[in-house]
């Protein structure tokens, strides 16, 4: 039972290494918790079998993880489960030039300070400045920023 006990902790932990270096992104709570777990069935190890036995494993133990980890790194394990698309596209792109301070439009969704507003039948993504902005009210553009489009209410 001793032995269930300590390979049962000691391969948890690697697995937790392991997925922290392959899937969680800097060292998080996954890594730590997966070497603590580890060093808690390294120590298990001295407690029951004694020090030789102890040792054997701690030594096997860092040689399988080690190993693990550099042959997930050496055959790059990661890219399989990244993404490999890359967005290019950018906010209102089209809309900078067609649109000018002092245009009207009306509230698709409310801007909370960022919503959408239709102008010329057209939905596009504006700002207000700071101020909250209910659907269907009136706006009219009172600064471009770049693609940056700011509104405010007409009153």
């Amino acid at each position: 039972m001793e032995w269930i006990i300590v390979i049962g902790l000691i391969v948890f932990g690697i697995i937790l290494i392991l997925v922290e270096t392959i899937f969680v992104p800097g060292t998080t709570v996954v890594g730590i918790f997966g070497f603590l777990i580890a060093g808690y069935g390294i120590f298990q190890s001295f407690q029951y079998f004694g020090n030789t036995v102890g040792t054997v494993i701690l030594i096997g133990s860092s040689i399988v993880g080690f190993g693990l980890v550099f042959y997930a790194f050496k055959t790059e394990a990661w890219t399989r489960f990244s993404l490999k698309g890359e967005h290019t596209g950018r906010t209102n792109d089209d809309f900078k030039i067609e649109l000018n301070t002092g245009d009207e439009g009306t509230m698709v969704s409310s801007a909370k300070p960022v919503g959408k507003a239709s102008f010329d039948d057209r939905e596009i993504e504006v700002r207000s400045n700071g101020l909250f902005i209910m659907e269907k009210t009136k706006v009219k553009i009172s600064k471009i920023d770049s693609n940056k489009i700011y509104v405010e209410p007409i009153n």
